[in-house]
């Protein structure tokens, strides 16, 4: 592929120029997405951030709830992370909370641990206080009513872009496409390329739970080809990507490669480090393991090890986890084991994250079956 040609990625994503370090690695799994707040002043119609976290003054590291800074670390060396993308919310609308996670992340991984950060507020004190602690990368989301020359209203933009090399820092512009908005993000462009920014990201504009009634009520509907994406936006950034002949490198991000392709990679790496050896891993990053469950309050460290004999286990053939009071083992041990087993036998698929999300659950005795039906009973 010859330099300046369009250059393709799974799931209709492209670019032409080069990609931006931090979105090499996220499209590798190794970029680990700190959220460190909720709360946004600029409230766009389209924030696709879920309801638990909108609007909210929570930290998050991937699925995490953080409490402490260890969450953090813990987080990032379970998926071996090799950066930290930083974003809300407004994350500059918590600057003392951001300018502490750069530092502690550069001081535990080294300053080849490569840090960007998303913001919507074009503030070059702010940004230029995260370049001395440590920040690599910005990523400024201009509203879309000021996509074009960056004059007037779009100024503050214009002077943080232009400003941002003597700091030292990367600088950037990423926002969603909007359909009808083509000709507004086609200047947009062109002022971008006049400025010198180190690249473009046009994301694909996406359905979610939160912007759903918004965006229907700004007419948009669903691409029914193209999972939750708004229909027409891929079109219009797949042709901007493919037409432009400026020198600004253009990265299109589709909403099936965020899931398909950055979460998949994320969760993979996840799994090789995080899972027990006893577990079997899928394609898709999950994980399958064989749990039992006890049907009372118990004393579960030596109900552990009645589970353990009956199964014929040895010490490193099982774990119990005492959170969410189970023991768990090897799939085809317990479907061996299961119905000489007077508890509930399940084999289960998760996700090999903090928050365990369960994909599936088999039951496996007769046992399990009761109680999977005395659940569906209840509900």
């Amino acid at each position: 592929m010859p330099d300046g040609g369009v250059h393709l990625l799974p799931m209709a994503s492209s670019y032409r120029g080069e990609l931006s370090p931090a979105c090499t690695q996220c499209k590798e799994g190794r970029k680990m997405v700190l959220f460190v707040t909720g709360l946004c002043r600029f409230r766009c119609f389209y924030c696709p951030v879920s309801p638990n976290r909108n609007q909210k003054d929570v930290v998050y590291a991937n699925e995490r709830r953080v409490l402490t800074d260890e969450d953090v670390l813990a987080e990032a060396r379970s998926i071996g992370a090799g950066g930290t993308g930083i974003t809300g919310g407004d994350p500059l609308g918590v600057i003392d909370r951001v300018e502490h996670y750069v530092r502690l992340l550069k001081r535990e991984f080294g300053p080849e641990h490569n840090i960007h950060l998303y913001t919507h507020e074009p503030n070059p004190e702010k940004l230029q206080r995260l370049a001395r602690a440590g920040l690599d990368e910005f990523r400024l989301h201009i509203p879309h009513y000021l996509w074009g020359p960056l004059s007037s209203g779009g100024g503050a933009y214009r002077a943080v872009l232009e400003q941002a090399p003597a700091w030292g820092i990367r600088r950037g512009v990423e926002i969603p496409v909007l359909p009808e908005k083509e000709t507004e993000l086609r200047r947009l462009l062109v002022t971008l390329d006049e400025i010198g920014v180190d690249f473009v990201n046009l994301n694909e504009l996406e359905f979610s739970e939160t912007n759903e009634v918004q965006l229907r009520e700004h007419g948009y509907r669903v691409d029914t080809q193209n999972g939750w994406g708004v229909k027409g936006s891929r079109a219009v950034a797949e042709k901007i990507v493919r037409e432009s002949r400026l020198s600004v490198p253009v990265h299109y991000c589709s909403s099936r490669f965020k899931d398909s392709v950055q979460l998949r990679q994320r969760l993979l790496r996840q799994a090789e480090r995080m899972a027990p050896a006893f577990a079997e891993r899928t394609p898709d990053g999950t994980v399958v393991l064989g749990i039992v469950e006890p049907e009372r309050a118990t004393d579960l460290p030596r109900w552990a090890l009645a589970v353990a004999r009956r199964a014929g286990l040895g010490v490193d053939d099982y774990r119990l986890d005492v959170r969410r009071r189970r023991v768990e083992l090897g799939p085809e041990a317990l479907r061996r084991a299961a119905p000489r087993l007077p508890w509930p036998a399940f084999e289960v698929e998760e996700y090999p994250t903090s928050d365990a999300l369960e994909v599936e659950r088999t039951p496996l005795n007769r046992a399990a079956l009761a109680k999977a039906a005395a659940a569906i009973g209840g509900t």
